[in-house]
């Protein structure tokens, strides 16, 4: 099956350009074949082409399901952008082929760099969405300072990840709920200040760990988001 991205399915849609072309020329489908459709809100439809105009490929929609959140939760990853823009964008596809529900990117006293191309990251997650055929988009917030992003959160439960060689602390595997929506906070190179610990903390923030050894950002963010994924996908299923 492939999929396309279309973020308002009516009865009638159109495909942007750039998926029209895919569709038409690299894939060579024509009018009356079969296309697969996500609005990236949780919908999967099938349709047929009734158009097969490059610029602007027609669908008509026979049929849709709704498809639950493939991670069974909302997870919501906070991390510190790392200088390296491609190191994000790598951490960004990773998390959305596992089913990261929001990402929020945080300006912490030791963060390196400020500014992302969130037009790009955007791209780069419809592509990691389709690749993995499920049907949520996440939520990509912009760049934040550290206290405001401390305000805007709803999740219950909340985490974030510290390394501290003196007083381990327990796995964010043992210390997290199975199908409970989770925010958990990864840090730059270098991690947070104490008094941005603090801060946390006094926001409902539990200490996490994420294993024995010293990890990048990018690889802490993608290994808290296994971990919480995981952990949905092991609990028992309701019957």
């Amino acid at each position: 099956m492939q999929l396309f991205y279309v973020p308002e399915l009516e009865k009638e849609c159109v495909l942007s350009e750039e998926e029209s072309a895919h569709c038409l020329r690299v894939l060579r489908m024509q009018k009356g074949d079969t296309l697969y459709l996500t609005d990236g809100k949780g919908c999967l439809a099938e349709s047929i082409i009734s158009q097969a105009n490059a610029k602007g490929c027609r669908a008509t929609i026979l049929r849709r399901q709704w498809q639950p959140p493939p991670s069974g939760a909302n997870i919501h990853l906070a991390v510190a952008p790392v200088k390296n823009a491609e190191r994000i964008e790598w951490m960004l596809e990773k998390c959305v082929e596992m089913g990261i529900g929001q990402i929020s990117f945080v300006v912490t006293g030791r963060t390196e760099r400020t500014r992302l191309n969130l037009e790009r990251l955007q791209k780069k997650a419809i592509a990691a969405m389709k690749q993995s055929l499920h049907c949520w988009l996440p939520q990509i917030t912009p760049p934040m300072e550290f206290p405001t992003f401390l305000q805007t959160l709803s999740q219950t439960m909340r985490f974030i990840a510290h390394a501290d060689a003196h007083k381990p602390s327990s796995h964010l595997f043992e210390l997290a709920k199975p199908t409970t929506s989770a925010c958990v906070l990864i840090g730059p190179e270098g991690d947070f200040t104490s008094e941005e610990l603090a801060m946390a903390q006094a926001n409902g923030f539990q200490i996490a760990g994420l294993g024995n050894t010293r990890l990048r950002t990018e690889t802490a963010a993608i290994l808290a988001c296994h971990t919480l994924v995981l952990l949905n996908e092991l609990s028992p299923k309701e019957v």
